[in-house]
């Protein structure tokens, strides 16, 4: 049931998400392109440079729950179910994503953002696996 669930909401939510990624929040193309490659200090001046903890806190923690769904993969892609690949394949679609937004202008290619998406997939799984383990009759 929770399967079923999830395989009619991942597209609609990805979606959403990839519209929140190039034009949600009121972005706009930017004059130049622009990019961000060591890791963490961006995000530590992100965090320096913030109105308030509380904002910070929610774009940096929204950088990792938002990504927690794709973590279940596996219940589309088999193969996914393994770690390793699952951990590949995302890295690998989000470094293009991050390009996209570099090229197109219309976002900022992160390091950081590679890293935090890529936490919130490793939590994601991590609770996909005690979710089988715990209700696995539920997750059918």
């Amino acid at each position: 049931m929770l399967k079923k669930f999830y395989k009619i909401i991942i597209v609609p939510y990805t979606l959403f998400l990839l519209y929140l990624m190039f034009f949600g929040m009121g972005r706009r193309q930017m004059d130049d392109h622009l990019l961000t490659v060591a890791p963490i200090v961006s995000t530590v001046n992100f965090i320096k440079g913030c109105i308030s903890w509380k904002d910070a806190f929610m774009i940096v923690a929204g950088n990792i729950v938002m990504f927690m769904p794709f973590g279940f993969l596996g219940w589309l892609f088999p193969k996914l179910n393994n770690l390793q690949d699952l951990l590949f394949a995302f890295v690998s679609a989000i470094t293009i994503v991050e390009a996209l937004q570099y090229f197109s202008r219309m976002g900022i290619f992160e390091v950081d953002d590679v890293i935090l998406n890529t936490f919130g997939v490793f939590l994601g799984f991590l609770i996909k696996k005690n979710i089988e383990k715990r209700f696995g009759y539920f997750v059918k």
